[in-house]
């Protein structure tokens, strides 16, 4: 068995990187040379597994049209997305410093991964309970809370353990095979809620989704328990007070990480922007819903077709992509309140939002990607650990200042929300042209 799934794993790794140079290895151990088609393989299909839940269990589609079905009250819906986002930054600078004292870090993913699952499906069941709309509805957000710190403890291992296990000019495509995979999925989901948009109705197939995604969550850590990981070096490994003195001098030494972290921020922007054009779409097509499923279907093609592009251009040089990606987001957004001030009454036909957030996908897609290939490429396998938890605690900050900024500015007009997430991603477009090319 053991040697079939390693000719299989070989077969998939020639046809996803190309025969010829699928037989190179660059800065990972030579012992894990030999394992990479592999790991290769799994890491991609664990890391499909994980979007595919993350897309389930949606916490700006799917969870808030479940607090709705229960008559959870209504300020909850806002506890969503900063829960989701920022407590799965947060938790990663002590990750750092606990995971580099263990020589095999790919168990750390693993019980992230399993224990979003364990969530996620206890999600469903307390809903199944019947405890009522307000104790079902914090019951659901503590569940959140604690999937959302599960995920950074995912986060951290993920990262360091791909640079262990993944040569340089490969990663970006495990990332961007991951998304298509992902993407496609989510598109037949949104498909078949636009073709039966009677399912928005029922409690019932809310549940399933999120019960599916949770399944998904602990398919994909077995999956990546099989990745041949090779020990590393545990000398690196820390005390908390230590690893907060050894980060404080990276931001102070290493300009280049400062001037990585300064773009990231910039670029939350395309984060942040979807459930503004979603809500322009609720208020201009007066609350009608009925295009949803397009919605969805929409950012599931978005990422399956410019995944595998976004990938190939993040292994040739992830500044790229983040700077490509954080321009069409930018121009985008401009476009968007252009049509605000001069063709209101074009916002209120489904295509155009259905478009405009089909193009959003695929702008975000490359700024992952391409943010997520720099930081692995720019760092040592001494330092990755350290920049990944480092980056993700101070994104956590950044997102709940900049989402509050936004917030204020968003409650003052619309307009000036989409004009500050235009000229925030076209400065990100600048900051990102402007760092060095990880991949030389």
């Amino acid at each position: 068995m053991a040697t079939q799934d390693t000719t299989l794993s070989k077969q998939i790794y020639d046809l996803a990187i190309g025969e010829d140079a699928a037989r190179l290895c660059r800065d990972i151990p030579e012992a894990a040379c030999h394992e990479q088609p592999r790991n290769f393989v799994r890491t991609t299909l664990s890391q499909a597994m994980s979007q595919i839940s993350d897309g389930l269990v949606n916490p700006k589609t799917v969870l808030p049209w479940l607090l709705a079905a229960i008559g959870a009250p209504a300020f909850m819906l806002s506890l969503l997305v900063p829960i989701r986002e920022a407590l799965a930054l947060f938790p990663q600078l002590i990750v750092g410093s606990v995971v580099r004292h263990f020589p095999v870090r790919k168990w750390f993913w693993v019980g992230g991964a399993v224990a979003q699952g364990l969530a996620a499906l206890a999600m469903a069941g307390i809903v199944l309970a019947g405890l009522g709309g307000t104790a079902t509805g914090w019951c659901i957000v503590g569940l959140l809370t604690f999937l959302s710190l599960a995920r950074g403890v995912s986060s951290v291992a993920s990262k360091d353990t791909l640079g262990k296990t993944v040569s340089k000019n490969r990663r970006g495509r495990v990332s961007g095979y991951a998304t298509l995979i992902g993407g496609i999925v989510m598109a037949c989901v949104g498909a078949a809620v636009a073709l039966m948009p009677e399912l928005r109705e029922r409690q019932d197939v809310i549940l399933a989704l999120i019960a599916a995604g949770g399944a998904f969550w602990i398919g994909g850590g077995i999956v990546f328990a099989g990745v041949e990981e090779v020990p590393g070096a545990t000398e690196g490994g820390v005390g908390f007070l230590d690893s907060l003195n050894e980060m404080r001098g990276i931001l102070l030494s290493d300009r280049e990480f400062r001037h990585f972290l300064a773009a990231r921020i910039l670029l939350l922007s395309s984060a942040l922007s979807p459930p503004i054009y979603v809500s322009i779409a609720h208020d201009a097509t007066g609350g009608a819903l009925s295009s949803l499923g397009l919605l969805i279907a929409a950012t599931g093609v978005a990422g399956a077709v410019s995944a595998s592009i976004w990938g190939s251009l993040a292994d040739r040089s992830s500044r790229m992509a983040m700077g490509l990606g954080s321009a069409i987001a930018g121009i985008l957004a401009a476009i968007v309140a252009a049509l605000w001030v001069f063709a209101h009454s074009a916002l209120a036909y489904p295509p155009v939002l259905v478009a405009a957030l089909f193009i959003l996908s695929i702008a975000h897609a490359g700024i992952r990607i391409g943010r997520k290939t720099q930081l692995v490429d720019m760092a040592t396998s001494q330092t990755r650990a350290q920049y990944t938890a480092l980056a993700n605690t101070l994104m956590g900050i950044a997102l709940l200042v900049y989402g509050a900024i936004l917030g204020v500015i968003l409650s003052a007009s619309t307009l000036a929300a989409l004009i500050f997430l235009s000229a925030s991603a076209l400065a990100g477009t600048a900051m990102s042209f402007a760092l060095r090319n990880a991949q030389e």
